[in-house]
């Protein structure tokens, strides 16, 4: 027995005493290959899973690096039987190589056995074609990305050395006035070029999008950016006017109310998932142009038809970024095999403490219904208790006393449903921004907070994903969507852009104690429990006045 901070089980899960001395240690080593599953006050529960350590063997981490954490950090001996199966399934993954064998495609193996078994799979047989040689098939071109996705379902995930077209060639380089990528930056877009397409894990406010422009920089290629929303569109648009050595000209966007194809195009992935008669008319964009790279902002939200696009572009260099490879419906193992795998991933904790983000505390504030609300709760049908829960009348007046206790403080109000949001944005005589506000006006309210002449809205989760307000310092949210821990990272992340004072930011989440609200908000916090963050629980009347 040994002082660590672990505690490693049999079935593939680990426990982490949290308030352990080595505690921040082990996570760090752990994280590479390991996900949390539950994260209560004191003990948090990771799982290792196959495709969290075909992911670090792709990222560079062998089988002796994950078992040499799981021994250092234990604190007592691992079960032999866990670390044979860790070296084991570490060991699938390249075994079965895609290669370019002249003008063919070929799937090469260092062990006849895998082959041989693969081959019998139904769906795979119709992949393939010609077989050369005991160890070597050809493959079709056009199934590169589907035989991949089927091969990971059966366990044997394939390194994809294949290569990548060039594209056309257009010149894109970084600006040199005062600035320059961050050290984590430069090794997010050498890890990515280096491995050929990926994705890179970073949290917001961390320059994601810093990221894509070092990888535009590099490919130096015609680019094709695909984006949740048309505020995304515009704010990338801007960051690589101010960044990169493009021009207005060179940059066209491809969303509803634009239809421009440049050399560098920036396109919402609700256009091109658009179906009209049972087709997607706007795809042919991606045959518009000899691309030489796609980037795909926030990777985790990919729409299916993307993804299937996706299984046919694999010839092309593919950049994913997001602040959490968690998908809540489960898709993971398609981002693997349809993007690649993890190329960087930075501890957000990490990239607090150099500084370039904000450090932050979270805050739980759990409300107390009402004797009338806790009946119509018990009597409601479960697919509406959740909203009852969430829009309880009680949580207007907690959050009215915590924009109080931060007055001045650039203020977020969070929700999942409109009622709710309309109510609050009246009695906190405050803006309000949903899916249904037109663009430029969600622009021009973005701006005055970004600026200053407003230091607080009402917003739904339209503001989740990729909007750039800097200053925010504080975030209330009120409801959210169901469990969801993307969702979670995402409006934390509203904060964590530095402040020019050093100020920490505060995330509080308002809850009804009893309910599913409070199940769903556990869950919700996984993600950022993983990243080091720790949520305080307090009362709404022990809330300051």
């Amino acid at each position: 027995m040994t002082d660590g901070a672990l505690i490693v089980q049999s079935d593939k899960t680990l426990l982490l005493e949290v308030d352990h001395d080595k505690a921040a240690a082990a996570r760090r080593a752990i994280a590479p290959f390991a996900e949390l599953e539950r994260a209560p006050e004191h003990i948090h529960t990771y799982r290792v899973t196959p495709l969290g350590l075909w992911n670090a063997r792709a990222a560079g981490h062998d089988a002796e690096q994950v078992v040499d954490a799981l021994v250092t950090h234990s604190r007592y001996p691992v079960p032999q039987a866990l670390l044979v199966d860790i070296a084991d399934t570490m060991d699938r993954y390249g075994r079965l190589v895609l290669e370019k064998d002249g003008d063919q495609l070929v799937l090469r193996t260092t062990d006849r056995a895998v082959l041989t078994e693969v081959l019998r799979h139904k769906k795979i047989k119709p992949l393939i074609g010609e077989q050369l040689s005991p160890d070597e098939v050809v493959v079709h071109p056009s199934e590169r990305g589907t035989l991949k996705q089927e091969l990971l379902k059966v366990g044997w995930p394939a390194e994809d050395r294949a290569g990548y077209v060039s594209g056309e060639a257009h010149p894109i380089a970084l600006t040199e006035d005062g600035w320059s990528l961050r050290p984590y930056q430069q090794h997010a877009v050498d890890g990515f070029w280096d491995g050929g397409s990926g994705v890179v894990v970073l949290p917001c406010g961390a320059g994601k999008t810093l990221v894509g422009a070092g990888a535009m920089s590099a490919a130096k290629a015609t680019t094709l950016i695909l984006v949740t929303n048309t505020v995304s569109a515009r704010q990338w648009k801007e960051e690589l006017l101010a960044r990169t050595t493009l021009t207005e000209d060179e940059i066209g966007e491809y969303s509803g109310a634009r239809k421009e194809v440049r050399p560098v195009t920036i396109a919402t992935y609700q256009v091109l998932t658009l179906k009209r008669k049972g087709a997607y008319p706007h795809l042919d964009l991606l045959d518009a142009r000899d691309w030489g790279l796609i980037v795909y902002d926030e990777v985790h939200l990919l729409p299916a038809p993307i993804f299937r696009m996706t299984a046919d572009l694999q010839a092309r260099r593919r950049l994913g970024l997001t602040a959490t490879l968690v998908r809540e419906d489960g898709r993971e193992a398609d981002v693997f095999s349809l993007i690649g795998p993890k190329r960087f991933d930075a501890p957000w904790k990490d990239i607090e403490a150099q500084g370039y983000i904000a450090p932050a505390d979270c805050v739980e504030v759990r409300v107390t219904l009402s004797d009338a609300e806790r009946m119509a709760y018990a009597t409601a049908d479960a697919e509406d208790r959740y909203r009852l829960a969430s829009c309880s009348p009680a949580k207007p007046r907690v959050v009215r006393r915590i924009v109080d206790q931060h007055e001045g403080e650039p203020t977020l109000v969070i929700g999942q449903y409109l009622d709710q949001l309309h109510e609050l944005s009246e009695q906190l005589d405050a803006d309000l921004i949903t899916g249904e506000t037109p663009v430029k006006v969600r622009q021009e309210l973005f701006a005055d907070f970004r600026e200053g002449r407003t230091n607080l809205l009402v917003v739904s989760k339209v503001a989740n994903f990729s909007v750039d307000l800097p200053e925010a310092t504080v975030a209330i949210q009120v409801s959210g969507t169901f469990g969801s821990r993307q969702e979670e990272a995402q409006r934390l992340g509203r904060l964590l852009r530095p402040k020019e004072d050093g100020r920490t930011a505060h995330f509080y989440t308002v809850v009804a104690r009893d309910t599913v609200d409070a199940e769903f908000a556990a869950h919700r916090q996984r993600f950022l429990a993983e990243q080091g963050y720790a949520y305080r629980i307090v009362d709404s009347d022990d809330l300051a006045v």
